[in-house]
């Protein structure tokens, strides 16, 4: 009975030692991008320039030639979700530095004509279900919002700056104590960052 408990204790560390591993992920830096690393990652491109700090203790980050090295060794869960995380910040990063981030909006109004425009910093909706009040949004710094008919496009060179913005300004429009079949009247995003909503 012991022999088999101790064979058993034993199974078990070699399959955590076995679950845990080294990882690296190599991104490349394209061309006309300029990437510096000191106490948080800057990136430059020709649309602007993105700062952010990566710390996560047994996460390594380096910049070797045109590459950015993203390594840990031993990885538990925790640093493998940490490890893939940072790696799609910097993908977003690098690309949006280059070729900005758009979110699409499309304006339904069925029961009355809705009028949006942008005034400054300021996102305005007027006679939304016929109020008397506009309901306005700030944009935040970094986003350009341009409203082009029915359709509001929101750009920004940070992705989570453009997405957040875009769902502010359908959550603007939100109707509560009414039927949704019947009053359909809001903004609602068409298309995430390029990937149209089916």
């Amino acid at each position: 009975m012991r022999r088999e408990r101790k064979r058993l204790e034993e199974n078990w560390w070699l399959t955590v030692i076995k679950m845990k591993q080294d990882i690296e992920e190599v991104i490349e830096i394209p061309d006309g991008i300029q990437v510096v690393l000191d106490k948080e990652f800057v990136v430059k491109g020709p649309k602007g320039e993105l700062k952010r700090a990566f710390r996560y203790p047994g996460i390594a980050i380096k910049i070797e030639g045109k590459k950015i090295k993203v390594t840990t060794k031993n990885a538990t869960k925790r640093e493998k979700k940490m490890l893939y995380t940072y790696r799609a910040h910097l993908a977003n990063m690098l690309k949006g530095v280059h070729e900005p981030w758009i979110y699409k909006l499309k304006v339904c109004a069925s029961h009355f004509p809705m009028n949006v425009g942008v005034s400054g910093n300021e996102f305005i909706v007027k006679n939304f279900l016929g109020e008397k009040i506009p309901r306005k949004l700030k944009v935040k710094d970094g986003v350009t919002v341009k409203v082009d008919g029915k359709d509001v496009i929101v750009e920004s060179i940070d992705k989570e700056l453009a997405g957040s913005t875009a769902s502010d300004i359908e959550l603007l429009t939100v109707i509560r104590g009414r039927d949704l079949r019947v009053f359909q009247d809001g903004i609602y995003i068409t298309e995430k960052a390029g990937k149209p909503i089916k």
